[in-house]
Parts: C-alpha cells; sequence; structure tokens
C-alpha cells in the first residue's frame, strides 16, 4: 500500500505587532465598561446613588463582598 505523502506548505504570514488604531477603540471600551461595573459593584449605594431602591445593591451584593468592599 502506498501512502500518499502530504506536501508541506508555507505558514500564513503572521504580523509583528497589532497596529495601535486596530487595538486602541477596544481598549478604551473594555476601560470604560471595567469602569461602569466597578462602580455598580463598589459605589452604587446612598449619596452616589443613580437608581433608587436597593434593587441593584441586591444583584452585585455578593460580588461587593467577594471584591472587599463594605455594605453594611
Amino acid at each position: 500500500m502506498a501512502q500518499p505523502f502530504a506536501q508541506p506548505t508555507a505558514a500564513p504570514a503572521i504580523p509583528d505587532r497589532l497596529p495601535l488604531k486596530a487595538v486602541a477603540p477596544w481598549a478604551v471600551f473594555v476601560g470604560v465598561l471595567m469602569l461602569v461595573l466597578l462602580y455598580f459593584v463598589g459605589a452604587e449605594q446612598g449619596a452616589t446613588s443613580v437608581f433608587n431602591g436597593a434593587g441593584v445593591h441586591e444583584w452585585v451584593h455578593d460580588a461587593r463582598h467577594l471584591l472587599g468592599f463594605p455594605c453594611h
């Protein structure tokens, strides 16, 4: 039985660096998203509250304790 040999193919060219213009919008988006999440977990209650009531506080209560933020 003859086994056919696969011909080696050239590997695709991988650029050395990503252009900053391609990465910057995603970095800004992720940074803003993380700041919003940090606000809701760490400061959404009391005088700085955006939403009335304790709904947001109850949704992020366990994350608040996990990250060491005081809440009661």
